[in-house]
């Protein structure tokens, strides 16, 4: 039986395990609580392709050249966040180049709901761009996180430093909770806007920034997890423009809000943001550990925390996660060289954050370090970690900086690097069986399905391999645009994001 739905129940906390069904949705970023890319549905298509753009309408697919492809649409001119579906719904983060509601143009994070069956648009969320530029929101980056599927609520971050709850039915059951979406979409101190039937109903946002003094380094990105009715969410706290100091050390990396009002409930003051050399953008995982949930959340800091949910109230503050424990997810030569000096950051040889999610997986959890792309290639690790000792199994230096999320599947740990390797480790000693270079760059994670492998990369191809211990190159599936997300498999469809599209594959 696999722990791929979770479910947890305030005030006992019972972890309860499903057994998994082969046509499922994939409702949140990594399709379960624990984050394991790991899919179980079967039937997938071998055989895809991007296709090529009609000659009379730019930026539209020609279905007819695209093999397998169910539905195409067309999405912002960048899109990094990875799609998810439920409820009837695919959401997908991007930005405001091809807008929906011509009443609202410019550069904004949006967020796009189409039909799943079909692809039909139906309405989108549109966040303005925070003042302070690209320090705190660069442009045309757009929405960066994965929303949150549950029930008829969708969690998401937006690029504006919040949490936001949205009613996955819009508009069509009327205006609940948040009643100012117009002006909303237009931003604070302009004309209010009216807002219509394609336009996202919102229920309640959280202002990171107003609330907590939060500085957001040039985009806020991951996505959030649910444990016990609260919505567990990483605040993007990082460093100033010039990369010299934190402007805000004492604000929480990691929160919780209650589901439901949207109000706080507890953050982490375990020094997280002091400690920090860029920025928080790992998103958080919720494993299970002596019986109980747990947080495990890769930090800024470079360490892997484990934190207690149910937080403990502290005299004259919110409610403070307790810490179980932390470790170091760098080598100690990462940290300090031959004489015993620190390494600079951001120095091949120097330490890392934790960019990718970590994952809980059968009392363990694997995390991997990376930095943001622009600062290049360098030095990374995967660690083995106990979930009861805090204590690691065992780590895998062959790998470079990673942004990706690994997949963990029958004692084996795929999981991909920045410069286009995709490595195949024993998940049980953590030696290295195979490695497979794309010679392209890779952002995105390794999703396992089907009995396969499937990967995007930066120069838009999508890899397939053939699971296991022995690699194997099952083929290549060639796209327009580069491909910065990661695949998703939901009932019965492959769902592929490149930069400016969105396809929908059956066999």
């Amino acid at each position: 039986m696999a722990l791929r739905y979770v479910k947890f129940i305030a005030g006992g906390f019972f972890l309860l395990c499903a057994n998994y069904c082969p046509a499922a949705p994939w409702a949140q970023w990594g399709g379960s609580p624990d984050k394991n890319m790991v899919s179980f549905e079967e039937g997938l298509p071998l055989e895809i392709s991007g296709g090529e753009e009609l000659e009379d309408r730019e930026g539209e697919i020609n279905i007819s050249t695209a093999k397998g492809c169910k539905w195409v649409v067309a999405l912002g001119s960048e899109s990094y966040g990875t799609p998810t579906v439920g409820s009837g719904l695919v959401l997908v983060g991007t930005n405001n180049e091809k807008p929906r509601n011509p009443s609202v143009v410019g550069d904004r994070g949006v967020v796009m709901a189409f039909r799943e069956k079909d692809g039909a648009f139906l309405w989108q969320l549109t966040a303005p761009k925070l003042p302070g530029g690209d320090e705190v929101d660069w442009e045309y980056l757009g929405i960066c996180s994965s929303t949150l599927i549950e029930g008829d609520r969708g969690y998401v971050m937006t690029n504006r430093g919040e949490v936001a709850c949205l009613d996955l039915k819009g508009f069509s059951n009327g205006n609940q909770g948040f009643q100012e979406e117009g002006q909303y979409m237009v931003g604070p101190g302009k004309k209010g806007g009216k807002a219509g039937p394609t336009d996202a109903d919102i229920l309640w946002t959280y202002d990171m920034i107003k609330e907590l003094g939060v500085v957001p380094h040039n985009i806020t990105s991951s996505s959030v997890a649910l444990v016990g009715g609260k919505v567990v969410a990483t605040t993007s706290n990082g460093i100033n423009e010039d990369h010299d100091h934190i402007p805000s050390p004492k604000a929480p990396a990691l929160i919780m809000l209650n589901a439901t009002t949207g109000e706080l409930e507890s953050v982490e003051q375990a020094g997280i943001s002091k400690a920090t050399m860029h920025c928080n953008w790992s998103s958080p995982c919720i494993g299970e550990r002596s019986g109980s949930p747990a947080i495990f959340f890769g930090g800024g800091d470079g360490f892997l925390h484990a934190f207690d949910p149910t937080g403990k109230k502290l005299e004259g503050s919110s409610s403070v996660m307790g810490e179980y424990w932390r470790v170091d997810a760098n080598a100690p030569e990462y940290r300090l060289d031959q004489d015993g000096k620190p390494r600079e950051y951001p120095s091949y040889r120097g330490p890392s954050e934790i960019v990718g999610t970590p994952v809980f997986h059968k009392g363990k959890v694997f995390v991997t370090i990376g930095q943001d792309p622009e600062n290049g290639d360098g030095v990374g690790m995967l660690s083995c970690v106990d979930v009861e000792t805090g204590k690691t199994d065992w780590t895998y230096k062959k790998i470079n900086r990673s942004l990706s999320t690994p997949s963990v599947k029958d004692g084996l740990v795929y999981i991909a690097d920045f410069t286009g390797q995709i490595h195949c480790v024993d998940a049980l000693s953590g030696k290295a069986l195979w490695v497979h270079d794309t010679l392209s760059r890779i952002w995105g994670s390794t999703l396992v399905a089907d009995g396969r492998i499937y990967i995007g990369t930066e120069d838009g191809e999508v890899i397939i391999l053939k699971e296991g211990r022995k690699l194997e190159e099952l083929g290549i599936a060639e796209f327009s645009g580069p491909i910065y997300s990661s695949l998703v498999a939901a009932n019965g469809t492959l769902f592929v994001q490149t930069q400016n599209h969105l396809y929908a594959f059956e066999k």
